[in-house]
């Protein structure tokens, strides 16, 4: 009995633990009730720290990092690992400055928090928006890459692939709730920190002569360029698809190409542009995924208390640094042992057919069921994660506030698991428009990228930025993707890690400048029946001695500034990309100057709905203040020898 390249022990062993994932969750399933909205959507917030964190690196590290992030390490090199390595630093940030105020607002979802803070239109816009992307964009990515992975090892067509990752993802994840996502995720997240491992100990001993460290060297001697960090403007990879095309004249679909000669080439830094991957765009792309994405803050929510959610945020930042070792360095050392064969002849036609090619010819007997096992783990992670979170958006912030606000506990459930299995459904049925995507994980991001600084700039001044209004932030939100599209289309040869900082700038200056014409003040409220506060006189000037420093919030918001905005601006003075004219960097440091300058000087009033923070909200116990120094010192050891 055997699947494919799969051999009969293999084929056991995949089997096996296929089964007995779904066998386990459908156990918790029954086990564990689900009578209630907090039961099914944040697991009675009774979550322990491990497996928070456990749950958090399972529902991220998905088919599109361990497939997508191998496809671009074989084509760019470990320059992809920023995704990871800075996403620990940020993981920090966001246990220390983000989980404190969720978790003091009690909220479900994150367009809750929206409401709670600016107003009922907010919330219903980005529920739309993250319901579309979600189902569009991630289930469907991850359903696609999860399939593409099983043709490639068993030889099961796409669609095959595609129906049996629904089926598998939906026997833990539509009856059972976030609580039963959770449990198989700590059970998956070991599986798949081993099958990793022992896919990227199977090709690296054999660059190496059998030693995992004489291969790592060995690449690093032979690779040189596959080992830098930070890219310069004139830096390009070899887009293996395009080189294909062009060496057998026809495309994936069998028609004559009408590729011209040198479009195999393309710049590496208008992927990963050098400094922003420290300083600028970066800092947006992962403060959004890990601070303001349903699917993982979702976690932490779930959390018993504040403490355990941070310490599982800890041990979640110390696995990402593991991650590139499974997640990057086995496509390197695929494009080590074929980057001496004719693109015509190659046995990987498309980036993201890497880590498949691996399994199937550097992973011993056994091991490669297992690994192949850990693959699929991270896929029904992911999807189960992605699908619960969209049924809470749905259920929380379009059912119970349009359609049925009385909806009983049972009832909001069910309507849980129906919106669920539809998302599931629906992802499926958009998966392979995707077949010809390329570096699909590179898609995720710039795409993602459209919405994203607008979303953070609305959080992050919801937090900081007390005199911020709803009709702003409608704005901002409502600006993103358009704004962020017509820079794509004036400028497209700047990276888009640099349009997504220009974006935020100016997210960032609507935000301050609409508030101090729209501001919400006391005779406002009265008048519309809202109560500007609940505290009297003393109560309030007694609130205001204990609350945040108003100067100290400035210069939190001034620091996020020069950090994305005037960093990127500085780095075009010094690195200038062609095709992108000087002014555009003396315009990013300008309007970042701008912006700084008005939040300085702003004195509206604060907001009738401005979040009151207190000191102690944000302090943090000694073992999470000594991971983080921990953190940031080996990513600072790690850059400075790499370079």
């Amino acid at each position: 009995m055997q699947l494919g390249q799969l051999g009969t022990i293999d084929t056991i062993i995949f089997a096996t633990y296929i089964i007995g994932v779904i066998l386990f969750g459908i156990w918790i399933a029954n086990r564990e009730k689900t009578s209630t909205a907090s039961d099914y959507f944040l697991a009675s917030r009774s979550l322990p720290w491990w497996a928070v964190g456990g749950s958090l690196i399972a529902s991220n590290i998905s088919a599109e990092q361990i497939i997508g992030m191998n496809g671009s390490g074989f084509e760019l090199g470990l320059a992809i690992a920023a995704y990871e390595l800075m996403a620990a630093i940020t993981l920090i940030l966001v246990a220390k400055f983000f989980l404190p105020v969720f978790l003091k607002k009690e909220i479900y979802t994150m367009p809750q928090f929206l409401e709670d803070r600016y107003d009922g239109t907010v919330r219903t816009i980005m529920s739309v928006f993250w319901i579309a992307l979600f189902v569009f964009v991630n289930i469907a990515t991850v359903i696609y890459l999860g399939a593409l992975a099983i043709e490639t090892l068993l030889g099961v067509d796409l669609m095959y692939g595609i129906i049996g990752l629904v089926l598998y993802s939906a026997s833990f994840s539509i009856f059972g709730g976030l609580k039963a996502v959770v449990w198989t995720d700590v059970v998956q997240v070991v599986v798949l920190m081993l099958g990793g491992t022992i896919a990227a100990y199977g090709i690296l001993s054999v660059v190496g002569d059998g030693s995992v460290f004489a291969g790592i060297a060995n690449l690093y001697e032979a690779l040189p360029g596959h080992f830098e960090m930070l890219f310069e403007p004139g830096d390009t990879y070899l887009d293996v698809a395009n080189a294909h095309e062009l060496s057998t004249g026809v495309t994936p679909y069998g028609e004559p190409t009408d590729l011209e000669a040198g479009a195999e080439m393309k710049s590496s830094f208008q992927l990963l542009p050098g400094f922003a991957l420290l300083l600028g765009g970066m800092w947006i792309t992962n403060s959004y995924y890990w601070g303001n994405n349903q699917y993982i803050i979702q976690r932490a929510l779930a959390a018993k208390d504040l403490a355990e959610a941070q310490r599982g945020v800890a041990f979640a930042a110390f696995m990402k640094l593991f991650i590139p070792f499974f997640a990057v360095l086995p496509g390197i050392a695929a494009w080590y042992l074929l980057r001496e064969q004719d693109p015509a002849n190659l046995p990987i036609t498309k980036a993201d057919q890497a880590f498949p090619w691996v399994l199937a010819n550097y992973v011993g007997v056994g091991f490669t069921g297992l690994t192949f096992a850990a693959l699929v783990a991270a896929i029904g992670s992911s999807v189960s994660s992605m699908v619960n979170s969209t049924s809470t958006i749905f259920t929380m912030d379009i059912y119970n506030k349009f359609i049925n606000p009385g909806a009983t506990e049972a009832r909001q459930v069910r309507v849980g698991q129906i919106s669920a299995a539809a998302a599931l459904l629906i992802g499926a049925l958009v998966a392979p428009a995707l077949a010809n995507a390329g570096q699909v994980f590179q898609v995720i991001q710039e795409y993602t990228g459209f919405i994203s600084p607008g979303v953070l700039t609305v959080f992050i001044f919801g937090f900081f930025y007390r005199r911020g209004t709803a009709k702003a932030a409608l704005v901002v939100v409502l600006a993103s993707v358009p704004v962020s599209w017509a820079f794509q289309q004036l400028m497209p040869d700047l990276p888009f890690l640099d349009r997504m900082a220009f974006v935020f700038l100016i997210s960032a200056l609507l935000m301050v400048v609409i508030s101090q014409f729209t501001g919400r003040t006391k005779k406002n409220t009265a008048d519309e029946g809202v109560s500007d506060t609940p505290y009297t006189t003393q109560e309030k000037q007694a609130l205001g001695a204990r609350m945040v420093k108003d100067i100290k919030l400035r210069n939190g918001l001034s620091i996020a500034i020069i950090g994305i905005g005037l960093a990127t601006g500085i780095r075009l003075l010094l690195q200038p990309v062609p095709g992108v004219p000087m002014s555009m960097s003396i315009i990013f440091v300008v309007l970042s100057l701008v912006v700084i300058a008005l939040i300085y000087t702003d004195k509206a009033p604060d907001d009738y709905k401005a979040i009151d923070l207190e000191p102690s909200l944000f302090r943090t116990r000694m073992g999470f203040n000594i991971a983080a120094i921990t953190i940031i010192l080996l990513l600072t050891f790690l850059y400075t020898w790499l370079g």
